[in-house]
């Protein structure tokens, strides 16, 4: 039988097998997270959104560190890799750069990525690695019965910070986008609509991709984004970002619109104030990053205004494109990079 790929390169499933569905993406693991968790969600829109890649379930590898996000891949039916505290990206980028048939996926969270692994996090995307990041920001450490974290807002009071956390925290978008990162969005667990969509441009994106995705920690952080989800509030405060689209939010006499503000930077104003002119069209394919993270900025102070959707979409080359293409003339040029050379070459030492 002939094998089919996908625009990716990556192993289709044959026709004669069937339509996969969810329950072909789900382990027989018992699920264990704290009941109410936004991680069901996330997981239930996860396995249910997997069947129309298409992908041979032994082509898909979930890697994950350290966290309650990290329990993630016991759950899938996929492969799966549940290695050390902050080092998903590293191992992933090993594993996406020597198997380009895989379609790699890390699974993190604020503090896993953010803090002990913030540096692997930023040169992954950096380097652009064929794999896709979804960054699960509860704002606060769930799995260490919650201390503050690298994106709890500042004067949280937590078990780590009784008087209020001093910090500052960090914009997981303005990193990703300051880190060059080719595709960078934000979307929210109890929206499995958004969130779906959202992981299919992802998933067809070639190099690294950054999903954050907001998700409540009932136990420890309820309520964080209450806010983007009560009815009342929600369209107040969320702008939905689409490629394309004038920034348009609100209903009524409460409808607002983006425009660009003096030194480079965007703002909110009342649309009934502004001309249609005026009005930021959002444009996700915008080689230069400076628009997206200006409007990455939006939800200073926190929650005020939250822009989601996809903030940047951009192509440029893949990691392990750009060393395969380096391997290969490596090869192709005789006498250069050739390892018997090197062993044997006379800047060599000898250890007595």
């Amino acid at each position: 039988m002939t094998e089919s790929l996908n625009g990716k390169g990556l192993a289709l499933v044959p026709k004669t097998d069937g339509k996969q569905t969810l329950k072909d993406f789900k382990s027989d693991q018992e699920v264990r997270w704290c009941p109410g968790c936004g991680d069901y969600a996330i997981l239930a829109a996860v396995q249910s959104f997997l069947p129309e890649l298409g992908l041979r379930r032994e082509n898909i590898v979930f890697v994950s560190g350290i966290g309650c996000s990290s329990r993630f891949p016991y759950y899938m039916n996929t492969y799966g890799f549940h290695s050390i505290h902050g080092r998903a990206p590293a191992i992933a980028t090993g594993l996406a750069t020597s198997r380009p048939d895989l379609s790699v996926w890390v699974i993190t969270g604020d503090g896993d990525a953010l803090s002990i692994g913030g540096n692997h996090l930023i040169h992954a995307l950096r380097r652009n690695v064929n794999l896709n990041i979804l960054l699960f920001n509860n704002r606060i450490y769930g799995l260490t019965k919650g201390q503050y974290s690298p994106t709890s807002e500042v004067g949280k009071i937590t078990k780590s910070t009784p008087m209020g956390s001093l910090d500052k925290p960090f914009n997981p978008i303005s990193l990703a986008i300051g880190a060059e990162a080719g595709f960078v969005a934000r979307t929210i667990d109890s929206d499995r609509k958004h969130l779906q969509s959202v992981l299919r441009e992802a998933a067809a994106h070639r190099g690294t991709s950054l999903v954050e995705i907001y998700q409540n920690c009932n136990i420890f952080n309820d309520g964080a984004f209450e806010a983007m989800k009560e009815p009342e509030t929600r369209d107040e405060i969320t702008i939905r970002l689409e490629h394309g689209q004038p920034i348009v939010f609100g209903t009524g006499d409460n409808a607002k619109a983006v425009r660009l503000a003096p030194y480079g930077g965007v703002e909110v104003v009342n649309r009934s104030e502004v001309a249609e002119s005026e009005i930021l069209v959002h444009d996700a394919h915008r080689p230069d990053p400076s628009l997206a993270f200006a409007l990455s900025r939006l939800d200073e102070p926190a929650f005020q205004h939250v822009p989601i959707g996809i903030f940047r979409s951009v192509d440029r080359p893949a990691y392990d494109t750009l060393m395969s293409e380096q391997l290969e003339q490596a090869t192709a040029d005789k006498g250069k990079g050739q390892l018997a050379d090197l062993l044997l070459g006379g800047d060599t030492w000898r250890i007595s």
